[in-house]
């Protein structure tokens, strides 16, 4: 979780927040002093005031500051080191833990940061928010270092005492439990992350999306992947998720409009993209347009050439009606493919187009590659070919090998009378 380390930039940025508070404190506890000596009407009525930082720890503390700002991270330290922080105040001490804190986190010295803020807390100088966010921290360093369990159990102790938690702190407790594979536990506040976010957000979202497909529960997944749409719409992971997604619920024409509106856009590139699409043409009742695809998918190389793309294209064309169109991927199929199969089909192909010389052709080669699913529909439609070719007694003798079989056993037998009555 790399992400969650956050930029150097940004954490100086927050080192620039304290070095603000620092010098103010500086001018404060100058002030200070002065009115303790003279002692004010506050302080005999027993009322307390803001804590201060005395003006000699003050200067330090902004040359540690200064030092830290610079990426000068030794020299910073070594500001710190000269303070006695045992003899200072509960304030000042946590102040200066906190500087050391930072100075440790940049150095990806996450043990020593934690033990920092630890001290920060335990000095007793921060107030219940300050408390509340070192307590965040603390959390986030263990996420840092993905020490799952461990970030997990601190943010579930933050939560108890946080005042309005954000959505970030959320989304990290549910990155822990993801990371551990307890997917029921990630999922109340991957949720509430989603719920809260200001702006959209494209890591929540996805987290939460990927707990629900985790769960196969494709109807809450569904606007997920339309809100991931929205966010990123370049980025074709989420087109062709929801396009899948729709498929699991056998909502197949929303799963085929999503791949069009894809393919119109230029994001359906791939070999597999490609092929799917023309699947969801094709079983949509749009073959001639999934035929039109493929054969542009060819035209431009998108596609590795083998016998189940052109047996792909060549179904189009027939379910379209086109079995002219048909001829030509079937027989290149045919040609690829490790058995005899596309050889009978288009010998069927042929058959219906009463091209008998062309579906004789086919269907012996069929037969001669071999290893047919049903050797006995190719040679029944072989008699078929040769009958309607006035060759009778060669039909008759396919017949009576096709009969052999249980399934074409009528047909064939039915042939043979027929044939028998000829002659």
């Amino acid at each position: 979780m790399r992400a969650l380390k956050g930029s150097r930039a940004s954490w100086l940025r927050y080192v620039a927040v304290i070095a603000a508070a620092a010098c103010a404190h500086s001018a404060l506890g100058q002030s200070t002093s002065q009115s303790s000596r003279a002692g004010t009407s506050k302080e005999k009525e027993g009322q307390s005031s803001a804590p201060t930082i005395d003006a000699a720890t003050g200067k330090v503390l902004n040359t540690a500051i200064e030092a830290m700002t610079a990426e000068k991270y030794a020299e910073a330290q070594a500001a710190i080191g000269t303070l006695n922080l045992e003899k200072l105040s509960p304030y000042e001490r946590s102040k200066a833990e906190q500087i050391l804190f930072n100075i440790s986190y940049v150095q990806e010295k996450y043990a020593d940061a934690r033990g920092h803020l630890q001290k920060a807390i335990d000095a007793g100088g921060l107030n219940e928010q300050e408390i509340s966010g070192a307590r965040y921290q603390f959390a986030q360093l263990y996420m840092t270092e993905e020490k799952w369990k461990e970030g997990a159990a601190a943010l579930e102790e933050w939560f108890k005492t946080a005042m309005n938690p954000n959505s970030a702190a959320y989304y990290l407790l549910a990155v822990a439990y993801y990371q551990m594979d307890q997917y029921d536990k990630a999922l109340p506040p991957a949720k509430k992350a989603v719920e809260l976010m200001d702006k959209p957000n494209e890591g929540w979202v996805g987290l939460l999306l990927a707990l629900y497909l985790q769960k196969d529960n494709y109807k809450e997944a569904v606007p997920l992947l339309q809100r991931l749409i929205a966010i990123v719409p370049d980025k074709k992971t989420y087109w062709m998720q929801l396009s899948a997604v729709y498929g699991q619920q056998e909502d197949y024409p929303n799963a085929l409009a999503i791949m069009q509106l894809a393919y119109g856009a230029g994001l359906v590139t791939d070999d597999a993209e490609l092929r799917r699409l023309a699947d969801l043409l094709l079983f949509n009742d749009v073959p001639y347009r999934g035929a039109q695809v493929l054969e542009t998918a060819i035209e431009k190389k998108a596609v590795n050439i083998d016998d189940k793309l052109y047996e792909k294209l060549a179904n189009c064309w027939i379910a379209a009606g086109e079995l002219d169109k048909s001829i030509v991927p079937l027989q290149k199929g045919a040609e690829l493919a490790p058995t005899g199969e596309m050889y009978v089909r288009l010998g069927e192909v042929n058959i219906q187009r009463e091209d008998w010389p062309a579906a004789q052709s086919a269907l012996e080669r069929g037969l001669n590659k071999g290893q047919l699913k049903d050797a006995a529909n190719a040679q029944m439609l072989m008699g078929i070919t040769l009958f309607n070719e006035n060759k009778f007694a060669d039909a008759k003798t396919w017949f009576q090998r096709s009969a052999q079989s249980d399934k074409h056993r009528q047909m064939s037998r039915g042939y043979i009378q027929l044939i028998e009555s000829k002659t």
